[in-house]
Order: structure tokens, then C-alpha cells, then sequence
């Protein structure tokens, strides 16, 4: 599996960013099951999901103060990178 993603350091937190798709932000279940799916590629992390409409404003899914954290940040800064996991 492939994905695009991010591992943030900040405030003494480690979290992981992990980019789907719009449908899976729009909908909670879908994307409590994506949030669960990747936990197996960012152990012990707390994770969030980042989507893109069409103009290219991110929504994110996740904790609270993370999301909200994140919505902050240029999407420039967050340090993207491809994973690959079995």
C-alpha cells in the first residue's frame, strides 16, 4: 500500500497526516475506518485524515486540537512525503 502523507513533531506531539480523498473527510464512518486502517502504518500516533475540494482548501478529520492546528498551517509546510507498507 501507497499513500501520501506527513509525521509532524510539534509541541512535544508526534502525529501522522494522511491524505484521502473528499468522500472519506465527508463521512464520519468512512473516515473512522480509514483512521483505524492506518493506524497499522503510524503506530501509537494519533492521526488525521486531509482532503482537498476542488479549489484546493484542505478539510481535515481527526483530534480536535490537531485539526484545528493544522488548518493554520500553509499546506507548503507540512512535509509530504510517499509511504509504502505491506
Amino acid at each position: 500500500m501507497q499513500l501520501e502523507g506527513a509525521i509532524i513533531k510539534e509541541q512535544g506531539q508526534t502525529f501522522a497526516v494522511v491524505v484521502v480523498k473528499r468522500l472519506v473527510t465527508d463521512n464520519r464512518h468512512e473516515a473512522a475506518e480509514a483512521t483505524h486502517s492506518f493506524s497499522r502504518c503510524f503506530p501509537r500516533m494519533p492521526i488525521v485524515l486531509m482532503s482537498q475540494d476542488s479549489s484546493g482548501v484542505p478539510t481535515y478529520f481527526g483530534r480536535r486540537d490537531i485539526a484545528n492546528f493544522l488548518a493554520r498551517v500553509p499546506m507548503s509546510a507540512i512535509p509530504w512525503k510517499r509511504y509504502t507498507y505491506n
